[in-house]
């Protein structure tokens, strides 16, 4: 799993990653004989402001068939034998691989809100709250958050990921199985036959809305929204809705055309807020005009900018608060030299080249988006966690098994959330009694009922922390809207900051891991290691604005 919530256990091993896909709007239009099925290349085709029509034609006549289009985006997916002849029209800004993963989904009937659960009173924890010294750190406890704000389930909180599984025991009841949607269909293999994401567990290769068969996701979800029912453990917002927008591959990649269609199907259903812990693949930085790349390459990192700027603006003008991860790669986002892991797809055709920070990492660097780096419990930065003064907008408890400042050993210094039990038994991490087998795995049994929990560390983990608080405050002062409560992503991001718990940078601020060194720049209000502070779900709870 490429995933930013699994860092290895050894310094900086681990890339960065991505998530993908939601409804079309388009005609589909026949593929004509020219260029039969299997033949060429489908590309997804940006075209500038109120320049469709004008696209198309170019499209045509440089040999390409329109197949479908998206007009909420500014798009044109097109089979065509190569992708340079497809931009020689000004009207034309950048053109992508429409690489073979993920399907359009049908609109939901509105729903409506599921029942709320009352006003906030003073609760006792989960069995395995002790556990859980991340919601400590943030306050998200029996006497903090919890007693005054726990969220609602009109609050709908989108995880564009690998999937829920909606019925685990410590997800279930806020699981909102008619709003989730998968946009992604498995692929056993790549272009060139090499296993990518291996057998399909179903016909179509298709999973249900409900499954997960990495982890990923229902780990972050665990962390946003596991209600506090006498199980496991419980999240940040333990009272509101989760909805599962499946936007990565069973492997954990989030490829382009997935995450624009989740993040344009969240705006277009009234989601609240959502979790993005990915990076949009296959380029760990994208470069509009980078010189060592080929003039193909440059219109796909092109195309992935356009059309990520687009997704994201579309989503925050329909009142999506948007949540990321920062990244694992232990760098200063606002000083990247080399990417060499990039381009992640097909397997095996990374290359190293050198970037700067003319070169963005999507979607940490976009405007509208907030990035979230990694704290372990010590409240350290955690070695693993990108940083930059630009780039680093909030921090949270992500986990750090080096983190030295603290009493906790080994695993306890990770993140602590549910796990689907079939992906446990897959990686062998449970026998077959049922009996964890792995340290990392947590079995909490009560009431003839069992659950499985796991602990991650990465700026994963991190993000769904920030993504439960934004959540409260939405719950709080947000109002009717199209789907469940309307907030001004904007309100909701001041607020965030606001109720942060402001943190310097480290003295000396050349800070030394291990034989690694990670410079801290900017104040205490605003810096490269915390951006605004540690996320705080119990003042969060009590913010005015």
């Amino acid at each position: 799993m490429k995933s930013r919530g699994r860092v290895a256990k050894a310094l900086f091993s681990i890339a960065l990653v991505g998530v993908a896909s939601a409804a079309t709007a388009g005609v589909s239009m026949p593929v004509p004989k020219s260029i039969p099925p299997g033949k060429g290349g489908d590309y997804l085709v940006f075209y500038a402001d109120g320049a469709r029509d004008t696209a198309s034609r170019a499209v045509t006549a440089a040999g390409g068939v329109i197949e479908s289009q998206d007009d909420r985006l500014g798009y044109l997916i097109v089979r065509a034998p190569a992708p340079e002849p497809l931009a020689d029209s000004p009207s034309v800004v950048g053109v992508t691989p429409d690489l073979p993963i993920g399907s359009a989904a049908d609109m939901p009937m509105a729903a409506p809100p599921p029942k709320t659960s009352g006003g906030a009173k003073a609760v006792a924890g989960d069995p395995l709250s002790d556990r859980q010294w991340d919601m400590k750190m943030i306050g998200a406890t029996p006497t903090g958050s919890y007693a005054k704000a726990r969220g609602n389930h009109q609050v709908l909180v989108g995880i564009i990921d690998t999937g829920v599984d909606g019925n685990h025991p410590d997800i279930a009841a806020n699981f909102n199985r008619q709003l989730s949607r998968n946009f992604v269909t498995d692929l056993p293999n790549d272009v060139n036959g090499k296993k990518f994401d291996g057998a399909c567990e179903v016909a179509g290769c298709k999973d249900p809305a409900d499954e997960d068969d990495d982890g990923h996701g229902t780990h972050v979800a665990s962390t946003i929204g596991s209600p506090i029912n006498g199980i496991g453990v419980a999240g940040v917002a333990p009272d509101v809705s989760l909805v599962n927008l499946r936007a990565g591959t069973d492997s954990g990649y989030f490829f382009l055309k997935p995450t624009m269609d989740a993040l344009a199907y969240a705006g277009d259903v009234g989601v609240d807020v959502v979790n993005m812990s990915f990076y949009v693949d296959p380029w760990t930085f994208n470069c509009a005009a980078s010189p060592q790349d080929s003039r193909a390459d440059q219109l796909a990192q092109r195309g992935i900018l356009v059309g990520m700027r687009r997704a994201v603006a579309y989503a925050h003008q329909r009142g999506v608060t948007m949540v990321t991860a920062i990244g694992n790669s232990g760098s200063d986002l606002g000083r990247p030299s080399k990417d060499t892991a990039s381009p992640d797809y097909p397997l095996g055709a990374e290359k190293e080249r050198t970037v700067d920070n003319t070169c963005l990492n999507v979607p940490t660097e976009l405007p509208g988006v907030i990035a979230v780096s990694s704290v372990g419990p010590s409240g350290q930065k955690a070695a693993y966690s990108d940083y930059g003064v630009e780039q680093t907008d909030i921090a949270a408890p992500g986990g750090d098994i080096f983190d030295s400042g603290t009493s906790l050993i080994g695993e306890r210094r990770e993140i602590l959330a549910a796990a689907p039990t079939a992906v446990l038994k897959a990686g062998h991490q449970i026998d077959a009694s049922g009996n964890p087998v792995d340290a990392s795995v947590v079995r909490d049994c009560h009431g003839g009922t069992c659950a499985y929990y796991q602990y991650l560390e990465g700026t994963s983990m991190a993000a769904p922390h920030v993504t439960g608080i934004a959540a409260i405050i939405i719950s709080r002062f947000g109002v009717p809207g199209k789907g469940g409560l309307a907030m001004d992503p904007n309100q909701v991001e001041k607020l965030l900051y606001a109720s942060a718990t402001q943190t310097s940078c480290p003295t000396p601020r050349a800070f030394k891991y291990g034989t690694a060194t990670q410079t801290c720049e900017g104040t205490k209000e605003k810096n490269g290691f915390f951006g605004h502070g540690i996320a705080n779900a119990a003042q969060a709870a009590t913010v005015t604005p």
